[in-house]
């Protein structure tokens, strides 16, 4: 249960903060004891982005769990999937992940890994934080061992190939861009490209912890770069990938940067149509209404869960279902693991390429988006200052007008007809309020997304 008047060390993802303040070294030894006392039998995994300040945090964390007599295999620098592999697959009690993310470059956090590969539950983070607070942590009469693990991402690697037709993508021998954004995928994903017989051309390729390209968290707004490359040398498709490298947003091959959900709305369609028919789809309830439409046409249905990676992989393991995806381009196969995971879905994208055909003829990304039913989207944030404020927001957006109805599973999603709604709830990771919006009428979608955030800032200007 959670302690009374104790504030929540996890957010949406893990324990984050800004190192050195939120996020200090006392919080991470005490936080680490608690894992120990959580997990109680190693070995756990840990591994670490590329953020700077990680080696040290990696240490740190190691080092404890060893005083409390775990073993700990380090991983060392890694993207999240392939950590979350590690743990599932590879004889691990648990793991923990040493990342922020997508947050600036002065954060930094910890991601529990259950012995499944999957982030903890939330009711196991409450479990965490009563250790923490308790501070009965465990004494051990000696230390664990800390042994680096080198095998895990080719490991990884094999398991990710055994899961797509090979031959068909390399006889196709793809051009793909991919900016790596700074983060731990690039030493990851252009190998594994290559490893399937496309040619490769990297941007932001090098990892630097101060994500100096454009930053750790890929969007529509930060992607100029990789339109133009992807035009410039005429490659099928770009993608580029967040800081830890879970998440993934593609390029069609005329320049055209798509959110996540709508990439996603395609993966479901090739998933379901090629190997998994009549399986249910789970996502969060800020997901496009596309993924629905398509899943109703394939016979299938959506299960909705609140807005967190966590909600919708624990939804996954649950319900032994294969398919997920969030917005933010997190696609889960579970295939793999029920995580998200960046590189799994740029293979999965690669394999549906090269599986599509109209009329004898090869489908491109930018055709494939197309078929789908024509929706508009808009998404954007806020600073917020305080939870306070965040919860007035959406009680202010939630009051007002005479909408069709109103769904509050995570913040508040406003139904204004059938086919346009707008959605605000408060970011789990950052001091911002988030807003979303769909409709099949333009006109509509701008004249509300006005409407509500001009809400938003009056609130904000108070």
């Amino acid at each position: 249960m959670q302690q009374k008047d104790k504030p929540r060390l996890f957010g949406t993802n893990g324990v984050r903060g800004i190192f050195g303040e939120e996020l200090t070294i006392d919080v991470v030894i005490d936080l680490s004891y608690s894992l120990a006392a959580y997990f109680n039998n190693g070995p756990i995994i840990v591994g670490y982005d590329g953020r700077k300040s990680s080696p040290i945090l990696s240490k740190l964390v190691r080092s404890v769990i060893n005083s409390a007599g775990l073993n700990v295999g380090d991983a060392k620098i890694v993207p999240t999937p392939c950590l979350q592999y590690a743990t599932k697959y590879l004889g691990y009690n648990g793991g923990i992940m040493i990342t922020a993310s997508h947050n600036p470059p002065d954060y930094n956090g910890l991601k529990p890994i259950a012995s499944d590969g999957v982030e903890i539950s939330r009711e196991d983070e409450l479990k965490v934080e009563s250790i923490y607070y308790s501070n009965k942590f465990p004494k051990s009469d000696g230390f664990g061992q800390d042994l680096v693990n080198e095998s895990i991402i080719d490991s990884y690697r094999n398991a990710v190939l055994a899961l797509v037709d090979v031959e068909k993508i390399r006889a196709r021998k793809f051009k793909v861009v991919m900016d790596t954004g700074n983060g731990v995928q690039a030493a990851v994903a252009p190998f594994l490209a290559q490893l399937l017989g496309c040619k490769v051309i990297t941007i932001n390729g090098n990892i630097d912890g101060y994500f100096p390209g454009r930053g750790p968290e890929p969007s529509t707004q930060n992607l100029d770069l990789l339109s133009s490359m992807v035009k410039d040398v005429k490659a099928d498709f770009g993608v580029a990938y967040d800081g830890d490298g879970d998440r993934s947003i593609f390029c069609d091959e005329k320049g055209t940067v798509h959110w996540g959900d709508k990439t996603g709305a395609l993966l479901v369609r090739h998933l379901l149509k090629t190997r998994h028919t009549g399986a249910e789809v789970v996502c969060p309830i800020n997901t496009t209404m596309t993924v629905s439409l398509v899943a109703q046409e394939e016979g299938s249905k959506v299960i909705h869960t609140k807005v967190g990676s966590v909600e919708v992989s624990r939804e996954m393991v649950a319900r032994k279902s294969i398919i997920g995806l969030e917005e933010n381009g997190g696609f889960m196969y579970g295939k793999l693991n029920e995580v998200r995971d960046g590189v799994m879905t740029t293979v999965l994208v690669l394999d549906m390429l090269a599986s599509t055909t109209t009329n004898k003829q090869q489908q491109t990304f930018s055709e494939m988006i197309s078929s789908l039913t024509k929706i508009f989207q808009y998404k954007t944030k806020f600073e917020c200052p305080t939870k306070g404020v965040a919860d007035d927001i959406a009680n202010i957006c939630l009051k007002h007008g005479s909408p069709q109805k109103v769904e509050t599973l995570d913040g508040v999603k406003i139904w204004i007809d059938d086919e346009t709604w707008i959605m605000v709830r408060r970011s789990g990771t950052e001091p911002l309020v988030r807003m979303y919006a769909e409709s099949t009428d333009k006109a509509l979608l701008n004249s509300k997304v006005e409407e509500y955030s001009a809400l938003i800032k009056s609130r904000l200007a108070r």
